[in-house]
């Protein structure tokens, strides 16, 4: 595979450039040998970090041997899950990596600590694009550690022409051979931007539509997807899906027929940046490990790993970095689509949006849990509203 042979490479280039004393994982004001033998607990995605795997670099057993902290290392399939076991406490972790619209909903329900910047010296390695996001506006909570798109990816043996819309996951010819995303706020932003609405949306009405059209899809799809869309497409078992664009870059390494498209309709933009949760044992070894993370070394080894766009400039101005010049991650300005943040939905339209992906979901189900749905969205949005009135009453009370 392609981007293990550079992985490797890379690997070799790790070893060389931690013997330098200006890559030293250490931060400003932590003693590091007081931390030896000690222990962190991460949680992070699966396949989300340069592993070892085929002679690549180690990241967790590099910090291991600079710093003589045991890295925990688990790792989950979503973030939701990962926000039910967060928020349920039934684990504690020291660094997580959410998505930009969960990392605003944490913060918002007080789940994160603010992070101590004088321990993180290597985010000035940080683009400035990648700071003051909408998620974390005051660069408090999180620290960029990739960057991604959704995009088409298709077999040119299978599809006739070059698709340029998602419409194409849609067309009758290509009836079982779509894959689908296999989670909800993925699925439905595909059908909002056929529908050209927002994928932030309140109105019901919008998601009733996008919910409209991803039923009628639903009898061309061959399966909902995640993980297993590696397997089918690479192993020529469908024609077209829509995934993320640096995991397609991995999939067209072992099938050269696959390509790839941004769809004119528009995509999703994401931020998955590294955080520390509320419950944090061992806050100062987290600074570390984040620090660790972002120096230029370890960075590249990552990216090259994982072939994911880096927010990381001082690999980014890198002339070793294999995928600097990579179109798929780092389009230029006429082949960028128009792009839109996932956003932390409010309370009423998360159930309205459950509600209406478990009805696609369910073999042979009627629309009547739909219309439940409507009839939950609207009460709860009557509760909100009231509880929103009283709230703003009471304060202006207090004054």
């Amino acid at each position: 595979m392609i981007k293990k042979i550079f992985a490797v490479f890379f690997s070799m280039s790790v070893i060389a450039l931690s013997c330098s004393a200006s890559f030293s994982v250490a931060a400003k004001q932590i003693d590091a040998a007081k931390l030896r033998g000690t222990e962190i607990n991460v949680y992070n995605w699966g396949e989300y970090i340069s592993d070892g795997s085929e002679g690549t670099t180690d990241v967790n057993k590099e910090f291991e041997k600079e710093t003589g902290i045991k890295v925990n290392y688990t790792t989950y399939d979503s973030n939701e899950n990962m926000y039910n076991k967060i928020k349920g406490g039934g684990a504690n972790y020291d660094i997580i990596i959410p998505s930009d619209y969960m990392i605003e909903r944490m913060i918002n329900e007080e789940l994160l600590e603010k992070i101590n910047f004088d321990n993180i010296p290597n985010y000035s390695n940080i683009s400035p694009e990648y700071k003051n996001l909408y998620f974390d506006p005051k660069n408090e909570y999180s620290v960029p550690y990739n960057v991604g798109m959704v995009g088409l990816v298709y077999n040119t043996k299978m599809v006739k022409e070059t698709p340029d819309s998602w419409s194409i996951m849609w067309d009758e010819q290509y009836k079982g051979q779509i894959l689908m995303f296999n989670n909800s706020r993925d699925a439905f932003g595909i059908a909002q931007f056929l529908c050209g609405v927002s994928l932030n949306t309140n109105n019901s009405e919008d998601w009733e539509k996008a919910y409209e059209k991803l039923k009628e899809q639903k009898p061309l799809v061959q399966s909902y997807v995640m993980d297993d869309i590696f397997n089918k497409m690479e192993g020529g078992e469908a024609a077209i899906a829509a995934y993320y664009a640096g995991d397609c870059i991995l999939m067209a390494d072992n099938n050269p027929d696959l390509a790839f498209v941004y769809p004119k309709e528009g995509t999703n933009i994401f931020v998955d940046s590294i955080c520390i949760p509320k419950g944090c044992q061992n806050k100062e070894a987290a600074e570390l490990y984040i620090n660790f993370l972002l120096r230029e070394d370890i960075a590249l080894a990552n990216a090259e790993y994982l072939c994911y766009a880096t927010p990381n400039k001082a690999v980014l101005e890198n002339e070793d970095y294999s995928l600097r010049d990579n179109e798929m991650l780092y389009p230029d300005e006429e082949h960028t689509p128009p792009t839109e943040y996932f956003h932390n939905l409010d309370p009423e339209v998360l159930m309205l949006m459950t509600t209406l992906w478990d009805n696609l979901k369910i073999e042979g189900n009627n629309d009547r849990s739909v219309y439940i749905g409507l009839i939950s969205f609207a009460a709860v949005s009557v509760a909100y509203f009231i509880y929103r009135t009283v709230r703003k009453k009471k304060r202006e009370s207090m004054y």
